[in-house]
């Protein structure tokens, strides 16, 4: 317990992002964020704002988003993640509660976040994954784009890569993994695990990187991009709706 007498929670969110206006409150539309402080002052009777690991924009998924907050409460964090999950709408679900110490911060104590991008690529849609997956009709060669990735791993500066109108401190990141998985013929996954990720920064490599896949770009062409650091030469931004935030790992080994 802090000297202020509160408690630490962190709790491990799966949500659904098609329905919000991303993760951070705005004023005027709907935020996960908003969604979730609301529920948890419902329960706790008093004010709580959520610190979160990072922000998800506008139709973007979780599967283990992190976060923390701190409250006067004798709720145990099973109580809590029982109590938040009969409130919330099914499109947002604590999958896991803990009370952690006083210093445990979503954001500032994570080491890596992890993130996945899903591609439906086969000439029809489907029904069920088109709030899930980017749709790509034309056929995608896995091998240029997996010659591509690894040109991505380690520390570079990711300017190319960040949406337009950030302002960061930093555009140096470093990704530990990139991936690409094929699951079935037509469903490919671009896995990413970095020590941080500038915005818009996965979907961008994604939409560089489907221009690889069908023969619009060369490997070589990829390196030229990244190392330009000019946004204009990379390719488009990939929909939000195929991006997940899988997990977020922390200095004591511990995943979210």
């Amino acid at each position: 317990m802090g000297r202020n007498g509160k408690r630490n929670f962190k709790l491990v969110l799966e949500y659904d992002g098609g329905s919000y206006h991303g993760w951070q409150r705005q004023y005027g539309v709907l935020t996960i964020q908003e969604v979730l402080e609301s529920r948890l002052e419902i329960m706790l009777r008093s004010f709580i704002r959520v610190r979160a690991s990072g922000r998800t924009d506008a139709g973007v998924h979780a599967r283990g988003q992190v976060v923390n907050f701190y409250a006067h409460t004798n709720m145990g964090a099973s109580q809590i993640q029982r109590g938040l999950n009969s409130l919330l709408p099914a499109d947002i679900v604590v999958l896991d509660a803990q009370e952690v110490p006083h210093s445990f911060h979503a954001r500032f104590s994570a080491v890596s976040k992890v993130y996945e991008y899903r591609i439906l690529n086969r000439p029809t849609p489907s029904a069920l994954e088109r709030r899930f997956s980017w749709h790509v009709r034309r056929p995608l060669a896995v091998g240029p784009m997996q010659e591509s990735l690894r040109l991505l791993t380690g520390s570079h500066d990711f300017s190319a890569f960040m949406a337009a109108g950030s302002s960061v401190k930093s555009t140096q990141r470093t990704i530990y993994r990139a991936e690409l998985r094929v699951h079935e013929p037509w469903h490919l996954v671009f896995l990413f695990e970095a020590n941080g990720f500038l915005r818009h920064m996965v979907r961008n490599i994604v939409g560089t990187l489907v221009d690889a896949g069908k023969g619009a770009m060369s490997r070589a062409t990829l390196g030229e991009i990244l190392a330009s650091k000019d946004r204009r030469r990379a390719g488009m931004t990939a929909p939000a709706h195929g991006l997940y935030l899988m997990s977020v790992h922390y200095q004591d080994g511990a995943a979210g």
